[in-house]
C-alpha cells in the first residue's frame, strides 16, 4: 500500500525510517505507526535470518520478540520443517486490482466498490485479458480484534462480512485478496491490527473466508527480524491447506530478492509508488537491475500500477505499463475502474503488452543499454522471440537504437518486428530503432522467423535540429525517413504539419522513388510559429507514406512537440521568474519561491537553508530536473543550494547544472547539517540549461532540495 495520508504523517514516519537506517542494529519498536513513504532500501545489507520461531500461547515469548507482541495460536505439529514454495502458484506475475492507490482509506472503499470492480473485470474484458485478483488493502478491519482474538471486518464498509465479498468475487470466476501487516498494527494511523503473533489464527481466518492472495506489509514490526516474520506467515498459510499467493510487502529494505524465493511468491523491491513521473521513474530504475532474481513463482514487485489516476499523461502511463510488463512485474490496477477513461482501459487492456508480462518462460527483461536517458530493455520469450522496449526517459524526443543481435536474437537475413502499441508488423534487416517522444516507450516483439518477407519494411521517422521555437522566428529542421527493412520501400513521401496558423515549408525534396535498406530521405523544413503564440508545447506531426514491394500502402506518423520559448532578458534575472521548458520532480510539482510541498502546487513553505530564508528560488524533490531556454545568449547561472530546513536532520542530495549536454557545475553529496552552498556554472553558448538534483545515493526519503536565489546572467 501507499501509506502517506498527509504531508505531516509522511514527514514524521520518514524521520523514523531514516534514523533506522543509521541505527540498523537497534529495535524500532513503535516506529512506522502513522503512515509511510518507503525508502529504496537497495543499499541496506541483508539481515541474516534465524530459524523460524513458533510462539505458543502457553509458552514464554522468545527473546527475539518483544513481550508486547501478542502470542500466536500454536503452530500445528504437522507444519513442515523446511517448506518450499514449489506449489504451482503465480507461475506468471499476478494480475488484478488493489484499491489503495485510488481510494486510500476514504469512505468510498467499501463492499459496493469492491463488487463493482469485479463486475467491471467481467463486463469490460479485463478478466479475459488475464486480470483475476480483486484485492483489498488497509482499512477493511475494525481497530480491535474480538474477544477470541479474531479479526473483525468494519461493519460500515463491509456490512455482509469479508466472506460474502469473497464469495461474490469467486462467483464471477475471479479470485480474492486481502491485506495485513507483519507487525502489531497495519500502516494506517488508525492502528488496525497486524498479524505479528497472530499468524496461524489470521491465516486460518483468511482461508475460511476464501482468500486467494495475501499482501503482508511491514509496519509496526517491533524490530523483529524480517525474514523470521515473513517465514512464519508463510508456514501459517501453508498449514491452512488453501492455495494462497503470498505477497511480501517489505519495501526491499532487507534485499528480499536474495532470500525470499522460498518464502513468498512476490516481494516488493522498492518503496511505495506515487502517481507521478518522478516516482515511477525512480522505482523503475531500482527494479530493473534485479532481473536475475525473478522467475515463475517468484517475482520482483515494483509496486502497483498508477495508470489512470491522473498524475501522468497517457504517454507516460503507456511507458509505465510497458516497463512493468517487460520487467515481468505483477500488474495490479490501482485506478478506480468505475470512473476510468477509455484511454485507461485501452492501456490496461492491451493484450499484446500483457502477453509480454505473462510469457510462460518467466524471464524479467534486462537492461541492454542506458545512456543519456535512452533505455533499451530486452526480454527473452518462450517462443524464442524478444520483447524490446525503447524507452525515452528525457523531456525531449530522442532516437533510440539497438540491433537484433544486441537483444539476443540469432543471425538471420531479416527479422519480423511487431509494434505492440500500434499493432502493426514489419520486417527489419536487423536494426531496431525509433525516434521516441519525451517520456515515451516503443514496445516491440522481434523474431527471427521465415515469414519476414510477407511484411512491409520498417521505416524509421526522425528529426534533426532543435524543436525549441521563438515566435515569429523561423526554426530550421531536417526530417529523415530511413528504411530499416530488408525489402525496399517504394514511392516514399514525407510531410510535416503544424498547428493552425503556423507556417511549415519544405526546403528540399519530399519524395523519392525508392529507399533500399539503410537508405534515407532527408528533407529540410522551415517552421514558424506566428507572433503571439503562447509559450509551451505545440503539436507537430511528421508523416511518411510508402509502398511495400507487393504494392501495399503504409503510412507511419511521428508526433513531435515544438516548444515555443522566449529569449531571456539581458542582464541578471531570477530563474523562478522565467518559464521553464520542462520539469520532472520526485514528489509533487516543482515550486516557485517556496520549498517542495510534495503534494499539490502551492503547498510549499518559505525556502530556508541552514536557518537562512530566501525569497526567491525553486523547491524540488529528488530526483528532479528543471530546464530553461537560454538561446546561446547567457553566460552564467548562480544559486545557493542545499536541503531545506523543513527536513530536519534527514535527506542527502547532490546538485548539478548542465549546459546542453555538458555538466557545467556540481556539488558533492550535501546533508542537512550543511549550510547553503554556492554553485556557479559557465553556460556560455548553451541553448538549454538544466538544473538537476539527484538523491545522494541513499534513496529519496525527504530529499527536499532548494535552488535558492537561482539567477541567470545574460
Amino acid at each position: 500500500m501507499r501509506h502517506p495520508h498527509t504531508r505531516t504523517s509522511r514527514r514524521s514516519v520518514r524521520r523514523v525510517r531514516s534514523a533506522r537506517r543509521v541505527r540498523s542494529a537497534r529495535s524500532v519498536a513503535g516506529a512506522l505507526s502513522a503512515g509511510l513513504l518507503c525508502a529504496t532500501g537497495l543499499s541496506v545489507p541483508a539481515i541474516a535470518a534465524p530459524a523460524p520461531v513458533s510462539v505458543s500461547a502457553s509458552a514464554s515469548v522468545p527473546a527475539s520478540v518483544p513481550a508486547s507482541v501478542p502470542a500466536s495460536v500454536p503452530a500445528p505439529a504437522s507444519a513442515p520443517a523446511a517448506p518450499t514454495l514449489a506449489d504451482g502458484l503465480a507461475l506468471t506475475p499476478p494480475m488484478g486490482f488493489n484499491n489503495w492507490n485510488s481510494t486510500h482509506c476514504r469512505a468510498e472503499f467499501n463492499e459496493d466498490m469492491v463488487k463493482g470492480i469485479a463486475d467491471i473485470f467481467v463486463e469490460r474484458g479485463l478478466k479475459d485479458a488475464g486480470y483475476e485478483y480483486v484485492n483489498l488493502d488497509d482499512c477493511w478491519a475494525l481497530p480491535e480484534r474480538d474477544a477470541d482474538g479474531k479479526l473483525v471486518a468494519d461493519p460500515v464498509r463491509f456490512p455482509n462480512g469479508i466472506k460474502a465479498v469473497a464469495d461474490y468475487v469467486h462467483a464471477k470466476g475471479l479470485k480474492f485478496g486481502i491485506y495485513t501487516s507483519a507487525g502489531t498494527k497495519t500502516c494506517n494511523s488508525a492502528g488496525f491490527p497486524g498479524g505479528l503473533g497472530h499468524e496461524y489464527s489470521d491465516a486460518r481466518q483468511f482461508a475460511d473466508w476464501g482468500v486467494d492472495y495475501l499482501k503482508y506489509d511491514n509496519c509496526n514490526n517491533q524490530g523483529v527480524d524480517a525474514r523470521q516474520r515473513y517465514e512464519t506467515m508463510r508456514d501459517a498459510l501453508k498449514a491452512t491447506g488453501r492455495p494462497i499467493v503470498y505477497s511480501i510487502c517489505e519495501w526491499g529494505e532487507n534485499r528480499p530478492w536474495e532470500w525470499a524465493e522460498d518464502v513468498g511468491h512476490l516481494w516488493r523491491t522498492t518503496g511505495d509508488i506515487s502517481d507521478s513521473w518522478g516516482s515511477m521513474l525512480s522505482i523503475f530504475k531500482q527494479n530493473a537491475p534485479l532481473a536475475p532474481y525473478a522467475g515463475p513463482g517468484h517475482w520482483n514487485d515494483p509496486d502497483m500500477l498508477e495508470v489512470g489516476n491522473g498524475g501522468m499523461t497517457d504517454t507516460e502511463y503507456r511507458s509505465h505499463f510497458s516497463l512493468w510488463s517487460i520487467m515481468a512485474a505483477p500488474l495490479l490496477i490501482g485506478s478506480d475502474l468505475r470512473t476510468a477513461s477509455p484511454e485507461t482501459f485501452d492501456i490496461l487492456g492491451n493484450r499484446e503488452v500483457i502477453a509480454v508480462d505473462q510469457d510462460p518462460l518467466g524471464k524479467q527483461g534486462a537492461v541492454v543499454s542506458s545512456d543519456g536517458g535512452r533505455w533499451v530493455l530486452a526480454k527473452e520469450m518462450a517462443d524464442g522471440s524478444r520483447a524490446v522496449a525503447l524507452f525515452n526517459e528525457s523531456g525531449t524526443a530522442q532516437r533510440i537504437a539497438t540491433s537484433a543481435s544486441a537483444v539476443g536474437l540469432p543471425d538471420a537475413d531479416a527479422y519480423t518486428l511487431r509494434d505492440l502499441w500500434q499493432h502493426r508488423t514489419y520486417n527489419t534487416a536487423g536494426t531496431i530503432a525509433a525516434t521516441i517522444p519525451a517520456h515515451g516507450t516503443v514496445l516491440l516483439r522481434v523474431s527471427a522467423d521465415g515469414d519476414w518477407a510477407a511484411q512491409p519494411p520498417a521505416v524509421e521517422l526522425g528529426v534533426e535540429g532543435s524543436l525549441l521555437v521563438e515566435a515569429a522566428s523561423p526554426a530550421v529542421l531536417t526530417s529523415t525517413v530511413t528504411n530499416l527493412g530488408r525489402t525496399p520501400a517504394r514511392r516514399v513521401s514525407v510531410a510535416l504539419t503544424g498547428p493552425e496558423g503556423w507556417t511549415v515549408r519544405p526546403t528540399s525534396a519530399t519524395t523519392t522513388p525508392a529507399l533500399a535498406t539503410d537508405g534515407t530521405l532527408r528533407t529540410g523544413w522551415r517552421v514558424t510559429a506566428p507572433s503571439g503564440t503562447p509559450t509551451g508545447g505545440h503539436q507537430l506531426t511528421l508523416r511518411t507514406t510508402y509502398r511495400s514491394p507487393s504494392g501495399t500502402p503504409v503510412t507511419t506518423t511521428l508526433p513531435l512537440t515544438a516548444t515555443v520559448v522566449v529569449p531571456p532578458p539581458s542582464g541578471t534575472s531570477y530563474l523562478s521568474d522565467r518559464p521553464w521548458v520542462s520539469e520532472t520532480n520526485g514528489w509533487g510539482p516543482v515550486e516557485r519561491d517556496t520549498s517542495n510541498g510534495e503534494r499539490a502546487a502551492g503547498d510549499g513553505r518559505p525556502i530556508t537553508i541552514g536557518g537562512t530564508a530566501y525569497a526567491k528560488g525553486f523547491g524540488v524533490h529528488a530526483p528532479s530536473e528543471v530546464s530553461f531556454y537560454t538561446g546561446a545568449h547567457c553566460e552564467t547561472v548562480t544559486a545557493q543550494v542545499g536541503l531545506d530546513d523543513e527536513t530536519g536532520a534527514l535527506g542527502t542530495v547532490a546538485f548539478e547544472i548542465w549546459a546542453d549536454g555538458t555538466k557545467a557545475a556540481a556539488t558533492g553529496v550535501l546533508t542537512n547539517a550543511m549550510p547553503a552552498q554556492p554553485l556557479t556554472a559557465d553556460v556560455a553558448g548553451a541553448q538549454v540549461v538544466r538544473l538537476v538534483v539527484t538523491d545522494g545515493g541513499d534513496g529519496v526519503d525527504f530529499d527536499h532540495a532548494d535552488w535558492a536565489d537561482a539567477r541567470l546572467s545574460c
